[in-house]
């Protein structure tokens, strides 16, 4: 069996103690973690958080990651200040908690992190990775703004609506075989819908024997026999901007 003995999206990983290596900046009405490369890029990815929030070690050591690569990288706060997801919620309250953060409703907050990354950053190439709820939006941008030049929607949610599938940035979207959140069905769904709709470049690819959260939740020296699959999708994550941007 892959991954933790809690199956995700209860637990939130095994990377708490991680500290980060970038800072907290304040983007016109957001918060946001970002950190730069050792050398100046001109490249940057703007990464989305999952339900418990932008400020969750696990995806600043992403973020960290993508930096190291040479990207500038900016974990916006994309609930504007309201309270994250608690591992410790009920989960009964779930949607009524998602009610007003919902991922095709960030627009606002999406603009002020364009303006910051072009206008203080100096950004000519910009990209969007998110892990669940994040994929979710991830997948909406796409969908928005053209100047959204790669994405990497990472076991983001899905919702089978016209109007999901026709892309305007090319974007690769990785999913988990034992995914409990998102069954394959919905996968096939999408990625019959998209070889029909889109015109731009996409790869939809799943991992066999993985959970939801595996590529960022999870530690990599927990399950040995899940080293290669975390590994291996991140560097597809890697690959894909370096090819488009």
């Amino acid at each position: 069996m892959a991954n933790e003995a809690k199956p995700c999206p209860c637990d939130i990983g095994d990377r708490m103690e991680y500290g980060g290596l970038g800072q907290e900046v304040q983007i016109e009405h957001i918060k946001a973690y970002v950190v730069k490369p050792s050398t100046v890029s001109d490249k940057a990815i703007i990464v989305i958080q999952d339900v418990f929030g932008w400020q969750l070690p696990n995806t600043r050591f992403i973020a960290d990651m993508l930096a190291t690569n040479g990207y500038i990288a900016v974990c916006p706060d994309f609930y504007a200040g309201k309270e994250p997801w608690s591992p410790t919620g009920d989960w009964s309250k779930f949607q009524e908690w998602l009610e007003d953060k919902k991922p095709n409703n960030i627009n606002k907050e999406v603009d002020a992190v364009l303006r910051y990354l072009k206008q203080q950053c100096g950004a000519k190439h910009i990209g969007s990775v998110g892990f669940c709820w994040g994929g979710g939006a991830t997948h909406h941008l796409a969908l928005q703004y053209p100047d959204i030049k790669a994405g990497v929607s990472v076991y983001g949610i899905l919702r089978a609506k016209e109007g999901r599938y026709e892309l305007k940035s090319p974007t690769l979207f990785i999913f988990a075989e034992k995914d409990e959140v998102i069954p394959l069905d919905q996968v096939n769904v999408l990625e019959s819908k998209l070889k029909e709709k889109c015109t731009v470049d996409y790869q939809v690819k799943i991992f066999p024997g993985q959970t939801h959260g595996f590529v960022h939740r999870k530690r990599e020296d927990i399950n040995p026999s899940d080293k290669p699959k975390i590994q291996e999708a991140r560097t597809d994550m890697l690959n894909w901007f370096n090819k488009y941007m």
